[in-house]
């Protein structure tokens, strides 16, 4: 259950955070910003649950380690479309789309695309 701080969160706070627990690579950190119930869609399949994000997130850190990245962010109410773009040493993405489902102060859904060059 979401506490009260939580779920008070808006869309772009829960977003930025986000960002900031990415930046650490923590994955246990990284999924406390989803629901225990959270719903990750990806091109290989549908994950979920914290351990789904978990997974989710360590294969794109993996993919792309100590990367730098370009966001495009367009938020909608609690819906969060998402073009992004990462260089990293190990390649570069340059077609990044996800879209975030966002309630009660945490990321519900998530869908991911991208294509690692």
């Amino acid at each position: 259950m979401a506490t009260s701080s939580t779920s008070s969160r808006t869309p772009e706070q829960v977003f930025a955070d986000h960002g900031r627990r990415l930046g650490t690579g923590d994955l246990d950190s990284i999924s406390l910003n989803y629901a225990e119930d959270a719903v990750l869609i990806t091109p290989t399949g549908v994950l979920h649950g914290r351990q789904g994000v978990k997974q989710v997130i360590g294969t794109l850190l993996a993919d792309l380690p100590d990367a730098d990245w370009q966001l495009k962010p367009q938020f909608a109410g609690d819906v969060l479309f998402l073009e992004w773009s990462a260089t990293s040493p190990n390649g570069r993405v340059e077609d990044g789309v996800d879209t975030f489902v966002f309630r009660d102060g945490l990321i519900h859904a998530q869908t991911i695309r991208y294509t690692l060059v």
